[in-house]
């Protein structure tokens, strides 16, 4: 029986260290407060789950699976984006206060 599911490589071992980050969760948290005006009420910090966040990651990339992003320029493309903003956002947390 041959699988043809693509496999994952460095993008999707990238994208599933990512998700298992707390500190990756909390700026999905802050982000999605932003984004959507929600409160802090109504979303506490820890709110996202790695769950949620390999889900957000899926639908920013516009993959089913996080082992499409290595078969995917544009989902790679999209990861390096979310990587970049989370890292800009962690050294913004550095200068500005901890979360």
């Amino acid at each position: 029986m041959t699988d043809n599911a693509p496999k994952g490589g460095l993008y999707a071992r990238k994208s599933a260290m990512l998700c298992q980050n707390r500190r990756f969760g909390l700026y999905l948290d802050q982000r999605r407060r932003r984004v959507h005006q929600v409160p802090v009420e109504n979303m506490p910090d820890g709110t996202h789950t790695p769950e949620d966040c390999a889900d957000f990651i899926r639908q920013s990339c516009g993959v089913e699976s996080r082992a499409e992003i290595d078969h995917n320029d544009a989902a790679r493309v999209m990861l390096d984006r979310i990587m970049a903003d989370y890292s800009k956002w962690e050294r913004q947390q550095s200068v500005g206060g901890d979360v």
